[in-house]
């Protein structure tokens, strides 16, 4: 092309072409070039901006890789509290689990045990249990207790509420 646009001016300077003849040649020949111009332009700037992203994408994955690995280690960290409690409950003699029992009219409804490391969840599901009766219960598994913690019986003596250490 550099030949072509060459000769053009060659002609303008002999004469043979006046500049304003000229023009629309030049025009034509430098707009291929001129978009070439802007492609590697457009190239490069689209390069560098997919390079940027990439790299902000690679910065946020590092930074949640971080924060799940911290949430990891709390939750590990967690469990070995509860794991050395309740090893420390059983070196203790206390008591593995608690028992619930309900009767009604002289028939027994429910008999459930529960690990002693989710009686804390278990007495916020249980019905019917009130604050001071929830909070005897954590006093006697804290202390190791075994045995009948609580013995609740209707008044007309068909029915009850018996929850103990075993």
């Amino acid at each position: 092309m550099a030949e072509e646009l060459e000769t053009v001016l060659r002609l303008v300077a002999e004469g043979r072409l006046t500049p304003e003849e000229a023009a629309p040649i030049i025009d034509a020949l430098t707009r291929s070039e001129r978009a070439r111009d802007f492609e590697d332009d457009f190239d490069a700037g689209f390069d560098e901006a997919f390079d940027h992203g990439l790299g902000r994408l690679d910065r946020l994955g590092e930074r949640i890789d971080r924060k799940v690995a911290r949430r990891i280690e709390r939750a590990q960290q967690r469990a070995d509290r509860v794991r050395a409690r309740v090893a420390e409950g059983l070196a203790a003699g206390s008591g593995r689990q608690l028992r619930i029992k309900v009767t009604e009219r002289g028939r027994q409804v429910v008999n459930l045990r529960i690990p002693i490391g989710f009686v804390e969840t278990a007495l916020t599901i249980v019905p019917g249990l009130g604050g001071d009766q929830s909070q005897r219960i954590r006093d006697a598994v804290r202390a190791g207790a075994v045995g009948p913690i609580l013995d609740v019986e209707d008044p007309d003596g068909q029915g009850g509420v018996v929850i103990s250490v075993e």
